[in-house]
């Protein structure tokens, strides 16, 4: 037990270290703060937007989500893979338009595209509300895995409020920067021991794949088929629908975008990053898995299903890996996160609402003095959330995705669309995200008429062509407005 405890605590003094010497000596402006001076090549940016896919959610809850709902759980491996493949075209003309502005933060980008203000205080409003969920998420996730990989040496608040200062340190002095060389730590060894585990939990117990799924199938029948409500094909059509166009959208994964130096690396990453998409599959394998060996696990429990498994099938000095490698899923994204989110406040609320004089010194000391303050909010979250926490969080994602459209129109110049359209289009999607999540509501419950086939429609995807139409019809009508105005 002990050993395990002290490899966790040697894998978090290693990323305390990293990140806080990955400062170099740099002279830490908004610029190279937020995006690292516009200097990151293939390698920084691959690992960067590779550390937006292997949080605590998908260590956990991509092996809890395949023990707990089989086939469902290749929706994650499908939307990756496909927003990476669109990230080819849409990227490299984001990354164009956002150098030759200065600009550091996806607000930013729409106000300087749109010409508009209002706009761009709703992206931030939007994004921050989003985002610190999804923080607290990865607390949460630390927490756990700390507690259960310790053997409950240490309890899942200490590790919360521990993780807490060990990000804001390093994300205060170093920023990006620190998150770009945590990150090439995180993915080396989550690459080998996903792998490892993948491979060598259904070979130990099942003698092999093929038997550990007959098994599963003989076990419990159906379950690796898509269900027929619920989280049927239809859901998982629209659910990766959904994800694919947000994928991008989190403010993190935006802000990613303005790191690197040139636009070469966003095509280099589009072919190699749906290849590592692959791993996740090693990620699925141990949640089937441990189907049969850790039976009875319900509700949040099933996110427990990869240490349980671990804890029974390994010495505890290798679950203590497990658990360090588990703590750096959390510490890169957290840190992104933290980033974005305060940079946000800083540049697109304070200085975008509040003082549009501000310089970017006093904005770069603003994001700095608030990142402490949004860790100690998304911690209370993390501590205080309980179940309501997932779901804020798929709130959040439908939330982001509203923010898909607009970034579309934009790259693809659709001189249809207006700021005021734009605006009018996330405002109405965000409203049918917010009140189906409040009261409960899909597809099913709200139009029980429709056929089958259509009721189980992700309702974040039925928001988003909402969001498009009125966008269009705003757009249109603005446009009139401002012909007739003209020629009057």
């Amino acid at each position: 037990m002990k050993a395990a405890l002290f490899i966790i605590l040697l894998f978090s003094l290693l990323a305390l270290s990293l990140g806080l010497l990955a400062r170099g000596g740099r002279r830490m402006n908004l610029e190279q703060w937020t995006v690292g001076g516009r200097s990151f090549g293939t390698v920084f940016v691959f690992l960067l937007m590779a550390g937006e896919i292997y949080t605590t959610f998908t260590l956990l809850g991509g092996s809890g989500f395949a023990y707990g709902k089989g086939a469902a759980v290749y929706y994650i491996l499908m939307y990756c893979t496909l927003a990476y493949i669109y990230s080819y075209w849409l990227l490299p003309p984001i990354w164009r338009f956002a150098k030759r502005h200065d600009i550091v933060s996806q607000p930013e980008y729409f106000r300087k595209r749109y010409q508009s203000r209002p706009l761009s205080v709703l992206v931030a409003a939007v994004g921050v509300i989003a985002s610190i969920p999804y923080l607290a998420l990865q607390l949460k996730g630390l927490g756990i895995i700390v507690q259960v990989a310790s053997y409950g040496s240490v309890s899942a608040s200490t590790a919360i409020w521990l993780g807490v200062l060990l990000l804001a340190a390093y994300v205060v002095v170093s920023g990006v920067h620190g998150s770009a060389w945590t990150a090439v730590v995180k993915d080396v060894t989550v690459l080998a021991i996903t792998v490892f585990l993948g491979i060598y939990l259904p070979i130990h117990y099942y003698g092999g794949f093929a038997d550990m799924f007959r098994a599963i199938d003989q076990a419990k029948p159906g379950f690796l088929a898509f269900s027929p409500g619920g989280t049927s094909f239809t859901w998982f059509q629209s659910t990766v629908l959904l994800a694919t166009t947000g994928f991008f959208m989190w403010p993190f994964s935006f802000t990613s975008i303005f790191t690197a130096k040139s636009e070469q690396v966003f095509r280099r990453n589009a072919v190699s990053l749906p290849i590592y998409q692959l791993i996740l599959l090693f990620v699925f394998f141990v949640g089937f898995a441990a189907i049969l060996r850790i039976p009875g696990l319900k509700g949040g429990d099933i996110d427990l299903a990869l240490f349980r498994l671990s804890a029974q099938t390994f010495d505890p000095w290798f679950v203590g890996i497990i658990g360090g490698i588990g703590v750096l899923t959390a510490l890169v994204p957290g840190s992104l996160l933290l980033i974005s989110t305060s940079t946000s406040i800083a540049n697109d609320l304070y200085r975008g609402a509040l003082n549009p004089r501000a310089t970017d010194v006093t904005v770069g000391r603003v994001a700095r003095a608030l990142v402490p303050l949004v860790a100690l909010v998304s911690a209370y979250f993390a501590l205080n959330g309980g179940g309501a926490l997932v779901s804020l969080l798929l709130m959040g994602y439908s939330l982001v995705t509203q923010l898909f459209p607009g970034v579309l129109f934009s790259v693809c110049n659709v001189r249809r669309i207006t700021a005021s359209g734009v605006f009018c289009g996330i405002v109405a999607g965000e409203l049918c995200v917010i009140a189906a999540t409040l009261t409960h509501s899909n597809l099913a419950t709200m139009l029980p008429f429709l056929p089958p086939l259509f009721k189980d429609i992700n309702v974040g995807f039925v928001a988003l062509i909402l969001n498009v139409l009125v966008a269009f019809v705003v757009g249109s009508g603005t446009q009139l407005r401002s012909r007739s105005m003209s020629v009057s």
